[in-house]
């Protein structure tokens, strides 16, 4: 009771309010005090109903209204077929044969959910059933059923990924491009057999606001996709009408506003302004339209962050969040609503933030939570893939470098969009790069380095910001966790979720540090779960230093997440990337007494590694006949560099064995371990060695005829290699052949090196190329011919 009394305390009265009368709602609908507990007979529906809309006064003249009318308008392409008919040409042929074997598999009962593959809910589908487990949730108000539970309901996700219903839009796209009738027969059983299992407030399946709306969502779809159907008949729409009516009102009753006030709350708004927009012929419609977009607006300034930032830490949830504002974006402009340039300008935000994520093959790093889950299927694609997303908004931002980072259009812009679109996304494919190529996003919490836009760029991304948002509950324990695509392909990987409510141990196994690229302190976590979706300790990342110039970028972080231990530890990273090279992590542990030092590095499952001694192994990602190679060099305090069989899971529900590499250090005191990682590029062979050094700790890498020694500061002067510094970090590049010193990149509060008769002095930091002319300098630096020592 006091635990009780004291979290109420810290309730607004506004939030007490609506939750008090949720619950009161919730208790009416449990006894059936209330309208909306059964399905509306024909009468009780021509009420809910504008008297415009029945102008006939029956069902029949209800399906013809629907069927003829031109307002609202729905994305372009749809409802005159042309993007159906622009399917047919040779460019989209692998698309339509896609989208066709995905339909067929719909009529065979074989559903692909997730990451679990033909999926079977029986015949007629068990719109209850977890396939998975066996599980079947019972048949009770939505209120009392502990949906969280998997004793009692399975995985929750599973019953509620085929309830979404967004198998009837793959249906509708097939029927527009074939007109084969067996896929409208096929939608109009199963959506009968829904609503006769499902009926009004009974069963998980009203359970979830937002799973509400995405249902809402795929049937405005398939409306739209089927509206000429003869299979559509009167009576179906009027009991599909009824149902969405209910829709609607579950959605105004129960939103998300305290319970889940994230991508939960935005897309249970975005049903609404569906409902709202695409039912004018509702009674309630206004109503809808107006809340939902006066929430998706007050929210979007909230959870986007000012440097386009989602603010849970989750960068699949960011890939949702621009979704959501796209299709309400385009939704609303089409019926002729007036958009801020606040909330244009923030939108553009987040969606260049997920181009920065965007890796050169058209994924992001899944950071965080990963549902595996999708807005509306409009194509085949692989989770993380986020071109349909950038392809769409570079059109409807006006933001044609965006396409450039896409690549191409895919048939998500088509649907959307309509064909002409195609015409604008491919020419921003092929026009110019973004003008930037790293970013650090400080109020976020990212730094993405690259060195280009192109197909065999060099990618990484650190996560240097908050734990999260909220409870945290997408949140991994994966504070500094670096993720790196090497000449395109990622090698280094976040190991994904696998899952949400099953066993405590995989739930927590995916999201201990462990399981990220980043360090362990005496085999903890730097962040301690407290259940499925909270912490009872979490780790803020916080930015130190960050450089990003024309040989290098240098980032400097640090958390505090093991200052709870017995013997505090403080974990800083450096991450030295070597521009159309390589990358060098840096990890110091400081501490006072005995701890054990792992700096953990897991690989994608297609991966091969080949030990080649104590401190290195090669790599080999991709297939036999189309592999890059990557070399991976631990140094400083690391003991070795050890690989086992680790679990990655590219998407919710589905894990598999990929390579973990793990790099130990144990003594007192500090800590420091680097760690190379290497792409090998065809026709060169680079070396990495260590650097015995005094004051610091350091690595040569050559490859052709250069040279780069790296230092790292620990403690005062670094000798090592002939050079001297006073600084945090440095990178000497010479010629081989000639000894030469070509380039220096220098980093550190009036930092200096010297190496022979050049002295370098960088004020923070600042990089130095020799040219015929003498040396260019980026950055507050100034290069000085001295043999005097440093002190």
């Amino acid at each position: 009771m006091i635990a009780l009394l004291r979290k109420l305390r810290k309730r607004s009265f506004a939030e007490l309010y609506e939750r008090l009368g949720q619950k009161l709602a919730a208790v009416l609908e449990s006894h059936r005090l209330a309208v909306t507990v059964r399905e509306p007979r024909e009468e009780e529906l021509v009420h809910l109903l504008t008297p415009a809309t029945d102008a006939s006064g029956s069902p029949e003249g209800r399906l013809r209204h629907f069927r003829t009318r031109e307002h609202p308008r729905f994305f372009e392409g749809v409802r005159d077929g042309a993007t159906a008919t622009a399917l047919h040409a040779n460019r989209w042929s692998k698309a339509r044969m896609e989208l066709i074997a995905s339909a067929d598999r719909v009529l065979e009962g074989s559903f692909d959910l997730l990451g679990h593959r033909a999926l079977s809910f029986g015949t007629p589908i068990d719109w209850h059933l977890d396939p998975t487990t066996g599980q079947r949730s019972p048949r009770t108000h939505w209120s009392r059923i502990p949906y969280l539970d998997a004793n009692v309901v399975g995985d929750h996700k599973v019953v509620w990924e085929i309830n979404r219903h967004q198998h009837f839009v793959v249906l509708g796209r097939a029927y527009q491009v074939t007109r084969d009738t067996r896929y409208t027969r096929c939608f109009v059983e199963q959506i009968t057999s829904w609503m006769d299992e499902n009926p009004p407030k009974s069963g998980i399946n009203w359970a979830s606001s937002l799973e509400i709306a995405y249902r809402a969502i795929s049937w405005l779809w398939a409306l739209e996709l089927f509206r000429d159907a003869p299979e559509l008949d009167a009576g179906l729409l009027s009991r599909m009408l009824s149902y969405l009516h209910i829709h609607g009102r579950h959605l105004e009753r129960y939103q998300s506003t305290y319970f889940s006030p994230n991508t939960h709350l935005t897309g249970e708004a975005l049903g609404l302004l569906y409902l709202g927009t695409m039912l004018p012929e509702f009674r309630h419609a206004q109503r809808w339209r107006v809340l939902g977009w006066s929430i998706l607006e007050r929210e979007l300034f909230k959870q986007v962050h000012p440097d386009g930032v989602y603010f849970e830490q989750a960068t699949y949830y960011h890939r949702y969040t621009v979704d959501i504002y796209l299709h309400a974006l385009l939704l609303a402009r089409a019926n002729g609503e007036t958009i801020s340039r606040d909330v244009i300008a923030r939108l553009t935000l987040a969606t260049e933030h997920l181009a920065d994520l965007t890796r050169p093959d058209g994924t992001i790093p899944l950071i965080g939570d990963d549902d595996g889950g999708r807005l509306v299927a409009l194509e085949q694609r692989r989770p993380a893939d986020v071109r349909a997303a950038l392809g769409t908004a570079a059109v409807c931002l006006q933001r044609p470098t965006l396409a450039r980072v896409a690549g191409c259009a895919t048939e998500e812009v088509l649907w959307l969009l309509g064909p002409t679109s195609t015409t604008q996304v491919d020419e921003g494919a092929a026009g110019p790069a973004p003008a930037h190529t790293s970013r650090l996003f400080a109020a976020g919490g990212y730094g993405v380095m690259r060195d280009s836009w192109d197909q065999n760029a060099n990618h990484a991304v650190i996560d240097c910001g908050p734990h999260g948002a909220l409870n945290c509950g997408h949140a991994h324990s994966d504070a500094l966790s670096i993720e790196i695509a090497a000449l395109g392909r990622p090698v280094v990987v976040d190991t994904g979720t696998f899952t949400y409510t099953g066993p405590t141990a995989d739930r927590d196994h995916f999201r201990h540090s462990a399981s990220h690229n980043t360090v362990t302190v005496d085999g903890q976590s730097s962040s301690v779960p407290a259940g499925p979706f909270a912490w009872q300790s979490r780790a803020d990342a916080r930015v130190e230093r960050w450089w990003s110039g024309t040989l290098a970028d240098y980032f400097v972080g640090s958390h505090e997440g093991f200052a709870r231990l017995p013997d505090p530890a403080l974990h800083r990273r450096r991450v030295l990337f070597v521009r159309h090279g390589y990358w060098v992590i840096g990890d110091t542990i400081e501490a006072r007494g005995q701890h054990k030092a792992a700096v953990h590095l897991h690989l994608p499952a297609d991966a091969r590694v080949s030990a080649t001694g104590r401190a290195r192994a090669h790599v080999e990602v991709g297939s036999a006949d189309n592999s890059l190679r990557v070399l991976f060099h631990v140094g400083g305090d690391a003991r070795a560099l050890e690989w086992s069989d680790g679990w990655i899971s590219p998407v919710y529900g589905t894990r598999m064995r990929a390579p973990h590499g793990l790099a130990t250090s144990r003594g007192v005191g500090r800590h420091d371990i680097l760690t190379a990682v290497v792409p090998v590029s065809d026709g060169h062979l680079s070396s990495v060695r260590d650097v015995p050094c005094e004051g610091g700790v350091g690595l040569v890498v050559e490859e052709g005829d250069r040279r780069d020694i790296l230092l790292f500061q620990r403690d005062g002067i670094v000798r090592g290699d002939a050079i001297e510094m006073n600084g945090d970090a440095a990178l000497v590049r010479r010629s081989v052949a000639t000894g030469m010193v070509l380039e220096v990149a220098l980093f550190g509060c009036e930092a200096r090196l010297r190496a022979g008769a050049l002295t370098f002095h960088a004020a923070g930091a600042a990089e130095f190329c020799r040219t015929s002319a003498g040396w260019n300098v980026q950055g507050a630096g100034r290069v000085t011919a001295s043999d005097a020592g440093l002190t």
